[in-house]
Formats: structure tokens, C-alpha cells, sequence
């Protein structure tokens, strides 16, 4: 499974700049993230090399933010594919919660990050699927 950053943040004018300096600063690439916004708050989603340091560093300029678990699964990049993982988990009465995009750096492969109440079942669904979890 991999770990994500959530930071809750104040929707103004540079807020994402402030966010990914405090990143930069600290040497963590972001591998992937999603932004949901609404008129005073917004939620940054975000897979990073580093994790555990991102939270500490982004805690320590007051940002809210929480770790969690989701699973990336690699899948190919053609026509269909993205509806057969999620065939796969409604076979499965696997409800998905929320979707997003990355990619494998070492073999070029889209990432699915996707979040679900039971990851443990959603990783096993992936796997006997034969699907690849990273």
C-alpha cells in the first residue's frame, strides 16, 4: 500500500505555490495528486517520496494534514482497462471512494491511486484480478 498526504488548506491565491515550495524545500517529489476545492477550503491529496517528512514539514507551517493508506495499481494504457478494475471491484461489492492518477516512473505505466473502506479486500480483489498493487 502506499501512504498519502491530505492537506486541508485555506482556498486563496497561492496557497498550492506555498504547499509544493514547502515540498521543494525539503527535497519531496510529489508522484501524483488530485486537488477538490470548494468556496473557503480545499483538500490536496497527494502521493510524495517521502511521506513521513512531508507531514512533519508541512504540520510545522500549520497546514492540516493527515496520512492515510491507498493502493496504486498499475494498469495498461488502453481502451477498457480502467473499467475492467472497476468491474472487477463492483464483482466484488467493492465500493471505491475516491480515484486518481499517477505513473509508474520505472516502467512508464499509468498508476491508479485509489482509496476504498477496506483496503485489505480491495488488494486482494486487485491481485486475484490479475492486477499489479504497488
Amino acid at each position: 500500500m502506499l501512504k498519502q498526504i491530505t492537506v486541508y488548506a485555506e482556498n486563496k491565491k497561492g496557497t498550492m505555490k506555498d504547499i509544493t515550495g514547502i515540498l521543494a524545500s525539503h527535497n519531496i517529489n510529489i508522484w501524483g495528486s488530485v486537488t477538490n476545492e470548494s468556496s473557503e477550503f480545499g483538500m490536496v491529496r497527494m502521493i510524495v517520496s517521502d511521506p513521513d517528512k512531508a507531514l512533519k514539514e508541512l504540520s510545522a507551517q500549520d497546514y492540516l494534514c493527515r496520512m492515510t493508506n491507498v493502493i496504486g495499481v498499475e494498469v495498461e494504457d488502453k481502451v477498457g482497462n480502467l473499467n475492467a478494475l472497476l468491474t472487477a471491484f463492483l464483482d466484488s461489492n467493492i465500493n471505491v471512494d475516491y480515484v486518481y492518477l499517477s505513473f509508474n516512473r520505472d516502467t512508464g505505466k499509468p498508476v491508479l491511486v485509489l482509496h476504498t473502506e477496506d483496503m485489505e479486500e480491495a488488494e486482494s480483489c486487485i491481485l486475484s484480478k490479475g492486477f499489479s498493487a504497488i
